[in-house]
């Protein structure tokens, strides 16, 4: 499953270079009976408990057993996953002239996926911590993840950061911010004033959707700047 994720996330890159749709292509891909259309979702990475520490395992295993050229071709699918969540941090900071420096981005979902506050291993965890490397001031809603365990997963127990705050909801988040991230598919982020939401930002107002949850035609009529994964 978790190659599966990393081989279409690996095709998302190509098609945003092509100028392709990676959901037009993973649904032709998905078509194929032999392959089959589950867990080809692009996006900016998976998380959870179990993917990356079971393809560790599984890397270890194959090393034990002398076995290094198989291990390197699974250890390549956390790589990739890996790449993916450092590529979308990267896209944020070119696409606001390549700087990210004092300037608010919002960044809405925190936990690996939605309806759940579980946040190992999330997505969102190397977002927040690659922005605010670039010194941007990072402001995280979630509606399930507690402010203390955010900060937590992103500073380190005890550390605080003026850099990262934690918002009771979105458009708090969004106010004055210059880009919004979507970094976990929650339903709520779909049903959103983004009008409302767009009048509060900075201009140009970004709209970054790590998730392809968003109609980025509707945002771009808006007035947003929008970008998604392998679009």
């Amino acid at each position: 499953l978790a190659q599966r994720i990393s081989s279409i996330n690996s095709i998302s890159a190509l098609c945003e270079a092509t100028g392709a749709d990676v959901d037009e292509v993973a649904n032709a891909i998905g078509r194929d009976s032999r392959i089959g259309p589950k867990f080809l979702k692009a996006s900016v990475g998976f998380g959870g408990s179990c993917f990356q520490k079971d393809i560790l395992n599984l890397v270890y295993l194959c090393e034990h057993f002398a076995l290094p050229e198989v291990a390197l071709y699974w250890e390549g699918v956390v790589k990739m996953n890996d790449w993916q969540k450092h590529r979308f941090t990267a896209k944020i900071v070119k696409a606001l002239y390549n700087s990210v420096a004092d300037k608010k981005i919002a960044v809405l979902g925190f936990a690996f996926k939605k309806d759940t506050n579980d946040t190992r291993e999330s997505a969102a965890i190397s977002v927040c911590r690659d922005l605010i490397a670039e010194q941007a001031k990072v402001a995280v809603y979630d509606p399930k993840v507690p402010a203390d365990e955010i900060r937590r997963d992103v500073l380190g127990s005890g550390v605080e950061n003026p850099l990262l705050s934690v918002a009771a909801d979105a458009y708090e988040a969004a106010k004055g911010a210059h880009a919004l991230a979507i970094a976990t598919e929650w339903d709520e982020f779909k049903q959103l004033d983004y009008a409302r939401i767009y009048e509060s930002m900075c201009k140009p107002a970004f709209v970054f959707d790590g998730r392809n949850i968003l109609d980025l035609a509707r945002l771009k009529g808006i007035g947003f700047r929008v970008s998604g994964i392998g679009k």
